[in-house]
């Protein structure tokens, strides 16, 4: 074989072996790191949902966050509720967390300053979480359901921010039944 044909071969056998190797790594990436969006439907009704006797009847808007430490999602809204506290705390809104019945952890640091709720008579109805309820200035259910569809939460897909500035506005809401499809973990035990 003459020389030149010689260099190409051999630059041709090294960049075939860097794209076996550039494949290979994006692979193993692709396969420890990266998953697949898994699209639950979840239907949310608010009707058996009431607040603990000692939140019921007038007073702020009262929102509660329902959520299990072991759900995967609750990564997709946890920095968005932080900023939803921050920007709705200062204006009078009470928030809580509840709890999945049964689960072990705690709330990251930026959710600490929650109100945690030992019981809410009706969460045994809770279809999946995470989820949300806001009750208005009267103690009325306004909203009952997720906080956004699909897999992430922000300010830009968010059914919150609509809903706590109607509240604020003294406008009513009733959206207490609400049928989404996103990241959601089974709520009620056994599911």
């Amino acid at each position: 074989m003459r020389r030149p044909y010689r260099s190409a071969l051999f630059a041709s056998l090294i960049l075939l072996i860097c794209a076996g190797v550039l494949w290979a790594a994006y692979d193993w990436f692709q396969g420890r790191y990266l998953r697949a969006f898994s699209e639950h439907t979840a239907v949310f009704s608010g009707d058996a949902l009431r607040l603990p006797a000692e939140l019921t009847g007038p007073g702020p808007i009262r929102l509660v966050h329902f959520w299990d430490p072991a759900c995967p999602c609750n990564v997709g809204n946890q920095q968005h509720l932080g900023e939803l506290i921050e920007q709705y705390a200062p204006e009078g809104v009470e928030f809580y967390a509840l709890q999945k019945a049964g689960s072990h952890g705690q709330l990251p640091n930026n959710l600490r300053n929650m109100k945690i709720l030992a019981t809410l008579p009706g969460a045994d109805q809770v279809p999946a979480s995470p989820a949300v309820g806001i009750w208005d200035r009267t103690g009325k259910l306004a909203y009952f359901g997720p906080y956004s569809e699909g897999l992430t939460c922000n300010a830009g897909n968010s059914f919150i921010e609509p809903i706590l500035k109607a509240l604020q506005e003294g406008r009513e809401v009733n959206a207490t039944h609400t049928l989404a499809v996103g990241c959601y973990c089974s709520w009620p035990k056994g599911l």
